[in-house]
């Protein structure tokens, strides 16, 4: 299927690694130019080097995603650059799993202010971009966790409130011909991510979690990155609004 992406201009925040390498590798992979932010600075010219070879245009940022003016001004920047803004991909995320106060912090600062610090800097660029096009999307990356309340977690609750808010941002700019969604993963396994460092630490509460899976085995990042991008892309340009379970079937929920 031709998602028809090629020459678009995508955002991705959190880009460096995990789910948010792989939606940029993906994207690059159909065809969009990509501009990617992180922390580490040896990480974004990696990666960055990594789309190039893709063939396609990619830029990249060192970027303090809970400075909020820093993130505006490189967004701007990055949509110079690529003479446009199309896509825009929130994949950061604090991990932050505890309940105590400094938990919460670090997830609302990173993970629902960073999303809201992005949007309000490109929806006048993906404004333009639907009046040219008829299509621009906002994907934020999610998780399963804010279904879950076996105890009481900062994490989840504000994955929740992320889900919340991207609805009401499809709803207010549907007219606009902006798309809001958000992909929300299981349990995802990569090296050096959350699940790989349990495997190394706790190994019994590893595979306790592991056997918890459905399909025997947790997701990859590409696998979540293939649902992100599909959503971003013009192939989705009625689905808006809706938060995709991209899990392996470990929830019980029922969508409807």
């Amino acid at each position: 299927m031709d998602l028809e992406l090629k020459g678009k201009k995508a955002i991705v925040t959190g880009g460096t690694r995990g789910i948010g390498r792989a939606v940029a590798e993906t994207l690059a992979g159909e065809g969009c130019h990509v501009s990617i932010c992180a922390r580490k600075p040896e990480q974004v010219a990696e990666t960055v080097g990594v789309l190039k070879a893709l063939g396609v245009s990619a830029f990249g940022g060192t970027v303090d995603i809970t400075d909020g003016e820093s993130l505006k001004a490189w967004i701007s920047q990055a949509a110079d650059e690529m003479d446009g803004l199309d896509i825009l991909i929130s994949s950061a995320g604090a991990m932050a799993m505890g309940a105590d106060t400094a938990s919460w912090a670090r997830n609302l600062n990173l993970d629902i202010f960073g999303a809201v610090n992005a949007i309000e800097a490109s929806l006048p660029l993906l404004e333009a971009s639907a009046r040219a096009g008829g299509d621009a999307a906002i994907v934020a990356v999610a998780s399963t966790a804010e279904a879950n309340a076996t105890e009481p977690s900062s994490y989840g609750a504000l994955k929740a409130a992320l889900v919340h808010y991207i609805k009401g941002v499809a709803k207010q700019n549907a007219p606009k011909g902006i798309r809001a969604n958000t992909v929300s993963p299981g349990m995802v396994y990569f090296e050096g991510g959350i699940w790989h460092k349990v495997e190394q630490r706790a190994p019994q509460y590893f595979e306790t979690s592991l056997a918890r899976n459905p399909m025997g085995r947790m997701g990859t990042p590409r696998e979540i990155a293939k649902a992100v991008v599909f959503l971003a892309s013009p192939c989705s340009a009625f689905t808006t609004g809706a938060n995709l379970i991209v899990d392996g079937a470990i929830t019980d929920r029922v969508n409807y």
